[in-house]
């Protein structure tokens, strides 16, 4: 009794230990870049919250003027729903709202209707056109158009005075209220509002620049006098950082999809479709005559005809291959018997030419050049061999 010696492994049917060899360098580099991710975020968890976060301790961080307003008795408490910061609306209360532009028309709408008259003051960063005028009705946002952020205070806001200098150069922004004060100018327009509120002693806070609550800017300028001022006028301060995961954010009431839709929408969707149909004009096949081009590598004659030989046979299509042998023969064979190139394949002129010439049936002439298509293959070939022996019999001298 014999036994087959087993199969050596190949580079098709490797073993596992070769597997390993062969993959144990990338694992290792993946396990090292997992564990260095890991190490990375629990460094940085503690103290990366985000931009404007009274938690968070990285430069665009705002923890420092938490620690500075704890220090002196004020409280810091972050909310990230709209629900949170209308309950915490109250005149005891300063209420931040770090993006304002974040806010939907019914949130603006239902923030303002709670701090109106709350007796509280409502400061608000960097507000742009889409949520001024609904968080601060008539107050209107203008473009930057100085790249100088320090200012001076240029009015009688006893906080601004006590601050001096500050980094309040950004949105510049315009009320009609003639007791609101206007601080720290740029290009004629205040970067900073106090409009007061209609009823009772709260008021609202309007901030062109983001500057004067940076953990790496809090030390510039007046900044941090600025900023405790206007955020420790009460004992409590409520930190907003409005959020898009926020359920009343999707709350659309009785809105259709078209109101949903960004303005200018239509406009822009004609611009496109005008795009699209230059584009495909660009890329469209240009009019006029064909150009011969000069073939990349030379292709003899022979094999050129067998190859569209085999197309038209494939195709069945025995009706234009007899139509281009006659038309080439006819082509060939004018100029040969007098007729002009224009007259070859007109049977009236180049007929009665070919019969003086052949002393020829002139009904069988034209039956072969100008007769209807084969019935089939063997039909095409005779008529292919019928009239090389016409074009022979009138070449010969």
């Amino acid at each position: 009794m014999t036994t087959e010696a087993p199969l050596a492994s190949t580079s098709a049917s490797p073993t596992a230990r070769q597997v390993w060899t062969r993959a144990r360098g990338i694992a290792l580099a993946l396990v090292v870049l997992l564990a260095t991710a890991v190490v990375i975020a629990a460094v940085r968890s503690d103290a990366r919250h985000g931009r404007l976060d009274p938690r968070a301790a990285d430069p665009y961080g705002s923890r420092a003027v938490a620690e500075l307003l704890g220090d002196r008795g004020v409280s810091t408490r972050v909310v990230t729903t709209l629900d949170d910061a209308h309950d915490a609306a109250g005149p005891d209360t300063t209420l931040l709202v770090a993006a304002p532009d974040l806010l939907t028309g019914r949130q603006q709408r239902l923030l303002h209707a709670a701090t109106e008259n709350s007796g509280g003051r409502t400061v608000l960063v960097t507000p742009g056109a889409p949520s001024v005028d609904g968080l601060a009705p008539g107050t209107t946002a203008d473009p930057v158009t100085s790249f100088d952020s320090t200012l001076a205070p240029g009015c009688d806001l006893p906080a601004a005075r006590r601050a001096g200098r500050a980094d309040t150069g950004g949105i510049r922004y315009s009320t009609p209220d003639p007791d609101a004060d206007t601080c720290y100018p740029s290009e004629g327009l205040p970067t900073l509002l106090r409009i007061p509120a209609d009823a009772g002693s709260g008021d609202t806070v309007v901030i062109g620049a983001p500057d004067i609550l940076y953990n790496d800017r809090l030390d510039e300028q007046g900044n941090a006098s600025l900023a405790l001022q206007l955020l420790g006028s009460r004992p409590h301060l409520v930190w907003y950082l409005p959020s898009l995961s926020d359920d009343s954010a999707t709350d659309t009431g009785k809105q259709t999809f078209f109101d949903l839709l960004p303005g200018g929408w239509l406009w822009g969707t004609l611009q496109l479709a005008v795009a699209a149909v230059l584009a495909a004009f660009w890329r469209a096949r240009r009019l006029g005559p064909l150009v011969a081009e000069r073939l990349p590598v030379a292709v003899r004659a022979s094999e050129a005809v067998e190859g569209r030989a085999r197309l038209y046979r494939r195709a069945g299509a025995r009706d234009r291959a007899a139509t281009a042998l006659r038309s080439t023969t006819r082509t060939r064979l004018a100029p040969l018997v007098g007729v002009s190139p224009a007259q070859a394949h007109a049977p009236e002129a180049l007929l009665p030419a070919l019969s003086a010439r052949l002393h020829g049936d002139g009904q069988a002439l034209h039956q072969l050049l100008f007769g209807p298509p084969p019935r089939d293959d063997a039909a095409l070939i005779a008529l292919a061999d019928q009239l090389d022996a016409l074009e022979r019999e009138v070449r010969r001298p």
